[in-house]
C-alpha cells in the first residue's frame, strides 16, 4: 500500500457519521469542467499535490494560497500515514492478507466520500460502491473560484476532523462544503484519490433508473431521483484501472422503498466484500433491515467496528468471527447499543491487539474491530 494513502483513509471516515444526516441542500446543477482541466489534475490541485507544467491549473500552484494549502495538506497526510496508515498495513500483512487479494467489488454502506480506509483495506477491488447523504455538488473547478483561499481553507476544514481522528464531524462538513465554490462531496474525493496514488481518467456524473442501471447526465434528459457519480482511475503503483461510485441516497427501509433503484444496482453487482465504519449504529435499529439482510447476503467478507451489524445477526453455522482490539461498548452517544455477548466473546478469546484508531475509537488503545468470513 501507499505511504500517501494514510491521509486519504482519515479524511473519509469522517462521512460515516454525516450520511446519517438529513440532506439540507438540493443538488446542485453539475457544470462542465473547463476543457484544458482533465479531473486528475483538478483533484492534485485539491489535495496540494505538484501539476505538469502544462496543466492549465499551474499558475495557481504559485498563488500563496494555494502553496500554503498543499504544505498544511502534505503536514496533514503525513502524521495521518504515520499514526494510522502505515501501521494499518503492517497489521492488514499479518493478521488479514486475505482482504488485499482482488475483490470483484466493495460495498461501503454510509460511508460519505471515505474512499481512504476502503481502498487501504481492500486495495484491489474492480469496483466501489460508496453512498451517504451528502449531496455530490458540481464538479470541482479551480478556474471558476473567486475566492481561492476561502474556497481552499473550506476544504481544509471540512476534513481537518477526520485527518485528526478517523471520522468527520457533520456539523463541520455541513457548514464548510456548502460555502463558497467547493460543494459536496466531490473535492473530497478527488483529494483521497489523488492523495492515494491514483491517477483518475474519466468522471461521470449521472443518476440511477428505477431499474439500478446508472445514467450518465445529458442535456434536456431528466435523470433518476439517485443522483451519483463513477470515477474511473488507475492505480499508479499495480497499474490496475479501477472504478468508485459514490451515491447520494437513503438506504433506510422507507428510502429503500421510496428509491429501489440503489438498491437494484448493488444487486446487479453481486457478491463481494463489505466494509461498515461508523455508520452510527444504524443496523441497530428496525427500519434498516433491508440493507442489514443485503450486506449479509452478498457478502463473503465484513470488515467493521461494533458500530456496524450487531453480533446477533451472524449466524454461526454460516459465519467465522475474529476479534480484534478491545471492546469497551460504544461511546456514549450511542451507549444504548451495549452488546454484552459480544463483551464476552472479547473476553474469551483474548484478540490481538490494534495498534491504528478505527472508528469512533479513534484511540487505538479503545479501538476494536471485527472480520466476518462466510463459511
Amino acid at each position: 500500500m501507499k505511504t500517501n494513502c494514510t491521509a486519504l483513509s482519515i479524511a473519509l471516515s469522517f462521512v460515516s457519521a454525516l450520511t446519517v444526516c438529513p440532506q439540507e441542500n438540493p443538488e446542485v446543477a453539475p457544470r462542465a469542467i473547463s476543457v484544458n482541466t482533465g479531473p486528475n489534475d483538478v483533484a492534485r490541485f485539491l489535495a496540494g499535490m505538484p501539476l505538469p507544467e502544462n496543466s492549465s491549473l499551474a499558475p495557481l500552484t504559485r498563488d500563496p494560497a494555494w502553496q500554503a494549502h498543499a504544505a498544511f495538506f502534505e503536514e496533514q497526510f503525513s502524521k495521518v500515514n504515520l499514526r494510522q496508515l502505515q501501521k494499518l498495513q503492517g497489521w492488514q500483512a499479518t493478521y488479514l492478507p486475505e482482504s488485499a487479494q482482488p475483490k470483484p467489488v466493495v460495498f461501503y454502506m454510509f460511508s460519505g466520500p471515505d474512499f481512504l480506509y476502503v481502498d487501504q483495506f481492500f486495495p484491489r477491488a474492480a469496483v466501489y460502491v460508496l453512498c451517504g447523504k451528502e449531496a455530490l455538488g458540481p464538479p470541482p473547478d479551480p478556474l471558476r473560484i473567486a475566492n481561492l483561499s476561502g474556497a481552499l481553507g473550506n476544504l481544509e476544514n471540512a476534513m481537518k476532523s477526520s485527518l485528526n481522528t478517523t471520522y468527520f464531524i457533520t456539523k463541520d462538513m455541513k457548514v464548510d462544503l456548502h460555502a463558497q465554490n467547493l460543494n459536496g462531496v466531490l473535492p473530497i474525493l478527488y483529494t483521497c484519490i489523488a492523495r492515494a496514488d491514483k491517477s483518475i481518467t474519466n468522471v461521470s456524473l449521472g443518476s440511477l433508473n428505477s431499474g439500478g442501471v446508472f445514467e450518465e447526465a445529458a442535456p434536456g434528459r431528466k435523470g433518476g431521483s439517485t443522483t451519483g457519480v463513477r470515477i474511473r482511475y488507475t492505480d499508479k503503483q499495480s497499474g490496475s484501472a479501477q472504478t468508485l461510485y459514490y451515491f447520494t441516497t437513503d438506504i433506510s427501509d422507507g428510502g429503500i422503498k421510496a428509491t429501489p433503484g440503489f438498491l437494484k444496482f448493488c444487486q446487479r453487482l453481486g457478491t463481494g466484500a463489505s466494509f461498515l465504519k461508523s455508520p452510527s449504529y444504524l443496523l441497530f435499529e428496525s427500519g434498516f433491515a433491508t440493507i442489514r439482510n443485503f450486506i449479509l447476503d452478498h457478502s463473503n467478507m465484513i470488515v467493521q467496528d461494533d458500530s456496524g451489524i450487531p453480533l446477533a445477526y451472524f449466524d454461526p453455522n454460516k459465519w467465522n468471527l475474529r476479534f480484534f482490539g478491545v471492546y469497551l461498548g460504544p461511546i456514549d452517544m450511542f451507549k444504548q447499543h451495549y452488546q454484552p455477548r459480544l463483551r464476552e466473546l472479547y473476553q474469551q478469546s483474548n484478540p490481538p491487539p490494534l495498534d491504528f484508531g478505527f472508528g469512533y475509537r479513534w484511540n487505538y488503545k479503545e479501538a476494536n474491530l471485527s472480520v466476518a468470513t462466510r463459511k
